[in-house]
């Protein structure tokens, strides 16, 4: 295994970021992020959003600055595209695309449209990544904090010269350099960006939760002790292995729960899940996933909709929403808003 760079603050030229004008379009979670914690770094920075929807006014209630899109990147050296994947693609070709110029900086946050050619960028453009490995709520909250989520950098195109140290300088700037940034490409980040979404973070944890809690239930057990088993303690077990990794969180349980980790989970994902998580990356490789996403959205999602309307019926999420209201330390530190963020 090759060593792994890590880039801090102390290593990183900020003046790179700092000398120029960053528009970011979108102000959504990374939107408002990534912006708030630009301009808290002495970035100067606009918002390119439509200036009478409800983003603008979030962003001004934040002390932003918001433009149209096509005004904020006639304004800017650097443009952050930090709208949903599946829109990227058709605001760049009318609103992006005809306000760009020769040596301004091309900037996403996610490889999806560069690396699938939804998006083809002029010459003379540079196509640079900053990619945050965490929700912008949280890229906000741990800024806030003194700390940073870690970044990842990639360069795709490079007729300035300077991309890759323009593209540290912005994760320095959003927090990144206080925790730690690493070089990757725009292929590697897309493709293990949307295998840990769907077979891990999201998809597989989700599908996990649900099949667990179902499980007891179905059994005769109580929804509420099945809520607190399979879904309230699992934060509990992935922040002992977050910071100590699958040995800290053995130490930490007991030696039952230890010895049915071991046993059991394997009779759980084995050999048949591997296969079915081939047949993911591969999907997502070959560009299946892409096409069947956008196609899904440019529909009208009616697929989409009706699982999102099946996960919020579902009864964990009945049982949770009772029991959450008891934890007051929940509220306290609840990271998202969605009045504000």
């Amino acid at each position: 295994m090759e060593e792994l760079k890590i880039y801090l603050d102390k290593d990183i030229d900020k003046s790179k970021i700092l000398d120029k004008k960053v528009a970011v379009i979108g102000y959504g979670s990374q939107g408002y992020g990534q912006s708030n914690n630009l301009k808290d770094s002495g970035v100067e920075v606009v918002i390119g959003v439509r200036p009478d929807g409800p983003s603008a006014k979030k962003a001004e209630a934040e002390g932003l600055r918001v433009m149209s899109i096509e005004d904020a990147v006639q304004w800017a050296d650097v443009v952050q595209i930090l709208i949903p994947d599946e829109i990227q693609a058709k605001v760049y070709k009318e609103k992006i695309e005809p306000n760009m110029r020769e040596g301004q900086y091309l900037m996403f946050s996610h490889g999806f449209n560069i690396h699938f050619n939804k998006i083809v960028p002029k010459e003379g453009v540079n196509v640079i990544m900053v990619a945050p490995k965490g929700p912008g709520h949280t890229v906000r909250s741990e800024y806030q904090q003194g700390k940073g989520v870690p970044c990842l950098i990639a360069v795709e195109k490079d007729p300035s010269g300077d991309s890759k140290e323009v593209a540290f300088a912005y994760a320095s700037a959003i927090g990144g350099g206080r925790s730690g940034i690493i070089e990757t490409t725009f292929r590697e980040e897309t493709e293990t960006d949307l295998f840990g979404e769907q077979v891990v973070l999201c998809g597989g944890a989700v599908a996990l939760v649900k099949a667990g809690f179902e499980t007891l239930v179905e059994a005769g057990y109580s929804p509420y002790m099945a809520y607190f088993e399979c879904f309230h303690e699992l934060k509990l077990i992935v922040d002992l292995m977050n910071q100590g990794g699958i040995s800290d969180m053995h130490y930490s349980i007991s030696n039952t729960a230890e010895y049915g980790d071991l046993t059991r989970g394997p009779r759980l994902i084995n050999a048949q899940t591997k296969e079915e998580m081939k047949k993911v990356l591969s999907e997502i490789q070959n560009g299946t996933f892409a096409n069947e996403f956008l196609n899904e959205m440019e529909s009208g999602c009616p697929k989409f909709n009706e699982l999102r309307k099946e996960t919020e019926e579902h009864l964990i999420e009945k049982v949770g929403v009772k029991l959450r209201s008891m934890f007051s330390w929940i509220k306290e530190n609840k990271i998202i808003n969605r009045n504000k963020n």
